[in-house]
């Protein structure tokens, strides 16, 4: 089985990979076409413009947190009923764990699904040097072949003509379209990215994003330059039998989760419950375990303080022995304080002897590999907070992870694909306090 393949590019962050992506995604689905998308790294929100613009989830593919066995099984997992593969790069398109490997970059995932490049340009202040960017990112590594250039931020069509000549004349990738100069296209952002989709792009701001790119960009000649990929039959997790009930905190404070991590939890025999620390007035009935996932936290502080019922039921559950699972504004949730920028203190669950402090600058960006009692796991950290030194009588669960009774926290984001034990185990564990 072959299907369309394509890997949205960029020469640098911030040059509208995502705008162009959803957008492409958008007009696609608008002709009954079954897109499925990925976003190639750790992030969790353009995941979330994908989901809006396809209807379908959006599967993260990472070539450092994970073995390309097991990318190519979540692709073709994904895959199997899709018409299209719509594929969404991070960073620059040679940009990821180090400088001189490709591990983790656009470019290796591109080699391994053999998918077509799209090359997404800024073009704000370019004109005929956008050839000398097309051949350089497309010669650079052999291996990988530039098929298609998208401008981005294009004065008008005499501009757009200017670099279609120049990119026809001395590259082999096509000029295929472009995108105006139109700041309401743009997704606004903030210390962790752009906002999440369900914030800011609403029906009629994605319609008019589909329409904007139906104009400019020919998406019959994309759809024919675009490769087509070789999907082997990816194993897909058969029904299972429901052992146990997991909470999983989703609102606007709590929205970071990888989609495999879910799907692999349900395929170890959990029922995944939603539920709200922000709104919710207690937790579901008869869990077994709680996953708390990264999000917002600090931006809705004051909220999560509010509500000292929720606060409550968690803690008294934690204190019982339940398993819970807690990572980056997860495990911020479950410490004493979240202090903000304004010194402010706005009490959390209080698990965990500690106060998470929010900064102004960056606290860290990595990818992590941890050890844990099941095996090497890999993750990633993106942060803006740090906590107050952690009593040395508090439990090391793993490398800067915390334990209390059966709870864990940590700033880590671990993918559970890259040590597939910690999701069995936690079912296993949550099936076992149940029953107690």
């Amino acid at each position: 089985m072959t299907l369309p393949c394509m890997v949205i590019a960029g020469t640098h962050s911030g040059v509208g990979k995502t705008t162009i992506a959803t957008g492409i995604m958008a007009a696609l689905a608008r002709r009954g076409m079954r897109v499925q998308a990925f976003k190639i790294g750790p992030d969790f929100i353009d995941p979330t413009f994908h989901r809006a613009a396809t209807g379908r989830p959006s599967h993260n593919l990472d070539g450092w947190m994970l073995s390309r066995e097991t990318n190519l099984e979540i692709f073709a997992r994904s895959t199997a009923d899709a018409d299209v593969a719509m594929i969404e790069g991070v960073m620059g398109m040679f940009d990821g764990k180090d400088g001189i490997s490709l591990a983790g970059t656009s470019a290796e995932m591109a080699m391994w699904l053999d998918a077509a490049v799209v090359l997404v340009l800024d073009a704000s202040a370019l004109a005929a040097s956008a050839a000398a960017l097309v051949h350089g990112f497309d010669t650079l590594v052999p291996e990988v072949r530039v098929s298609a250039a998208i401008a981005n931020s294009v004065a008008g069509p005499g501009h757009y003509d200017f670099l279609r000549q120049a990119i026809g004349a001395r590259c082999r990738a096509k000029a295929v379209g472009w995108l105006p100069r139109d700041s309401s296209l743009a997704f606004p952002e903030r210390h962790l990215g752009l906002h999440l989709a369900e914030e800011t792009l609403t029906p009629d701001r994605l319609r008019a994003l589909a329409e904007c790119v139906e104009a400019h960009v020919d998406l019959d000649r994309l759809l024919s330059l675009a490769s087509r990929a070789r999907i082997a039959n990816g194993r897909v997790y058969a029904p299972t039998v429901v052992r146990t009930r997991i909470g999983i905190a989703r609102d606007s404070a709590f929205c970071f989760y990888y989609q495999a991590n879910l799907d692999l939890l349900r395929a170890c025999g959990a029922e995944l419950v939603e539920f709200s620390p922000i709104a919710g007035r207690g937790l579901p009935d008869s869990l077994g375990g709680i996953y708390f996932g990264g999000g917002y936290p600090e931006l809705h502080a004051e909220e999560l303080a509010a509500n000292s019922g929720m606060r409550e039921s968690i803690a008294d559950f934690v204190a019982r022995g339940a398993p819970v699972y807690a990572e980056c504004g997860g495990f911020m949730y479950l410490t004493e304080a979240i202090v903000d920028l304004d010194g402010r203190s706005w009490p959390m669950v209080g698990v965990f002897p500690t106060r998470a402090r929010m900064q102004s600058h960056l606290a860290k960006l990595a990818y992590v590999e941890v050890q844990t009692s099941l095996g090497a796991a890999r993750g990633h950290e993106y942060r803006y907070s740090a906590i107050n030194p952690m009593p040395e009588t508090v439990e090391c669960a793993y490398a800067d992870a915390y334990r209390f009774r059966d709870a864990v926290g940590s700033y880590v984001h671990l993918h559970f694909l890259s040590c597939p034990r910690l999701a069995e185990d936690f079912v296993n564990r949550c099936e076992r306090w149940r029953a107690i």
